[in-house]
C-alpha cells in the first residue's frame, strides 16, 4: 500500500469514528497530494508525498510559532493537533546524536574543512536525512560541527 493509498484509507477510518479534527486534516493532505499529481500531470510516488508532508510539517510550526506570539491557544491547540496527525505519515524522526552522527560522516566523506563548506556537506547530507530530520536543525549542527574549534 502506498503512503497515498494509505492516508485515503484513514481518512475512510476517520470519517466512520466522525473524528473532525482527523478528518480535516486528513483531507487537507490528499488535497495537496492531489494538486501536486496535477501539476505533475501523473500520480506522485512517496518520495514526492514525503516532501509533501514535510512542508507540511514546516508549515504547520511557523503557524504554531506565530498563533503563540499572538496569544491565540485555541489556535495553536488546533495546529499542533493536526501536526501530531501528519507526523504520523512521515519516517521516524531522528535524534540529535543520529542527526550528529550522520553530518560527521558527510563531512568526513566530502572532506569539509570550513564553514566554507557546508554547502558541499549539506547536498550530501539531505538526501539521505530527507522526512527523517528537521531542516533547520540539521543546517545548525553541520554549522556547529564546522565551525573551528
Amino acid at each position: 500500500m502506498t503512503l497515498g493509498e494509505k492516508i485515503r484509507d484513514d481518512l475512510y477510518q476517520a470519517v466512520k469514528q466522525q473524528d473532525k479534527v482527523r478528518i480535516s486534516a486528513l483531507r487537507l493532505l490528499i488535497s495537496r497530494i492531489k494538486n501536486a499529481e496535477i501539476a505533475e500531470r501523473k500520480p506522485i510516488d512517496d518520495n514526492k508525498i514525503i516532501d509533501l508532508l514535510s512542508g507540511e510539517v514546516r508549515q504547520r510550526r511557523e503557524s504554531i510559532e506565530a498563533f503563540k506570539q499572538g496569544n491565540r491557544s485555541d489556535l495553536v491547540a488546533q495546529e499542533e493537533a493536526g501536526l501530531a496527525i501528519v507526523l504520523e505519515y512521515l519516517p521516524k524522526q531522528m535524534g540529535r546524536g543520529e542527526i550528529i552522527a550522520a553530518a560527521q560522516r558527510a563531512i568526513d566523506m566530502v572532506g569539509a574543512r570550513g564553514e566554507i563548506d557546508k554547502g558541499k556537506v549539506m547536498s550530501q547530507l539531505m538526501p539521505q536525512l530527507k522526512g527523517k530530520a528537521n531542516g533547520k536543525e540539521v543546517s545548525e549542527i553541520v554549522s556547529e560541527l564546522l565551525a573551528p574549534a
